[in-house]
């Protein structure tokens, strides 16, 4: 049994996690400033978790957390690009500041190794398709250099001091618990809960921008390996995390359709700025450095959440009408 931090727990992945450690019976720790993360991801496993609110940006609130800690799993930040346009400088401050004060912490408390929350942002907009680990990195976005930037602390931890670390690049993880209701979020938990509602859902650009959408079963999978996995094969490395196919919003629309019942058309609108058109993972490196496998493809992963998101609308629904 290990002791895991998880930075950022009560967000959408970092809620994923300590449920799927909690199930294999070891031991959670997890620090969260609700900047971004809802207590109602932890509501149910709250007496079962070792939890501190607190602040990344706090140093000696982190130095505290990883006492005694195995495993950090660094999931902690504003996870949005149109944000990171907007404030660049916020931004900066939590994704980069922020990490470096885990990585500080994790290094003086002893932590075996630090796995981080990486993005495939840093590719950028770059044509060839799928993007691979080798390539040389184009972030457009404030978002996407923060992440970089990070990544190259991590491996600079690994050579400077030891501290293991691995980076996941996530492709577009959704799941159940991803929040649909800020400007921010995820495209998929928005379209389901606007379809289940009957309402139209927004579309930037023309549909046929493309993701590597990867369920967050996959994204759980491949951080409980990365903590495991042979220091030769992972340590000071950088993972795509993902599925290694891509579907356009056009298509994911229509299956949603299928799945919500919906029989709307959506609303186009212009293109958002910083987003990239296409994205697509080659996986190899992952399957051969951790044994990763992607457990749950895509229209099934869609169907889990699109049920999800069905009992979580009908319940608030059903709380509105009580109260009215």
């Amino acid at each position: 049994m290990g002791l895991y931090l998880i930075t950022g727990i009560a967000g959408f992945i970092g809620s994923s996690l300590a449920r799927a450690l909690l199930s294999r019976g070891e031991q959670v720790r997890g620090v969260d400033n609700f900047a971004t993360g809802n207590p109602e991801n932890l509501r149910e496993i709250l007496g079962r978790i070792d939890f501190r609110e607190a602040d990344i940006l706090d140093i000696d609130a982190m130095r505290e957390a990883c006492i005694g800690v195995d495993y950090v799993l660094h999931q902690a930040a504003i996870p949005s690009v149109p944000k990171s346009v907007l404030d660049p400088l916020g931004s900066n401050r939590v994704n980069i500041d922020g990490t470096v004060n885990v990585l500080v912490a994790a290094r003086d408390a002893k932590v075996k190794r630090v796995v981080f929350a990486a993005s495939s942002s840093a590719y950028g907009d770059t044509p060839t398709l799928p993007k691979h680990e080798a390539m040389r990195p184009d972030p457009i976005s404030p978002y996407a250099v923060a992440k970089l930037a990070s990544e190259h602390y991590m491996v600079s931890f690994y050579l400077c001091y030891g501290l293991e670390t691995v980076c996941l690049r996530y492709f577009n993880i959704f799941g159940p618990r991803q929040d649909p209701s800020s400007p921010y979020s995820g495209v998929l938990a928005k379209f389901m809960t606007q379809m289940l509602r009957g309402e139209q859902p927004a579309i930037y650009g023309d549909g046929e921008q493309s993701r590597d959408f990867t369920y967050i079963d996959n994204a759980v999978e491949a951080n409980l390996l990365a903590c495991k996995a042979p220091a030769e094969k992972v340590a000071g490395q950088v993972f795509n995390t993902a599925t290694g196919r891509r579907v356009t919003l056009n298509e994911t629309f229509k299956l949603l359709q299928g799945l919500t019942s919906y029989h709307g058309q959506p609303k186009y609108g212009p293109e958002r700025g910083g987003d990239i058109k296409h994205s697509l993972a080659d996986i190899s490196k992952i399957e051969a450095g951790l044994g990763y496998k992607p457990v749950v493809d895509f229209e099934e992963g869609l169907r889990r959440t699109v049920e999800w998101y069905r009992e979580a609308v009908v319940g608030l629904q059903a709380s509105a009408a009580n109260e009215e």
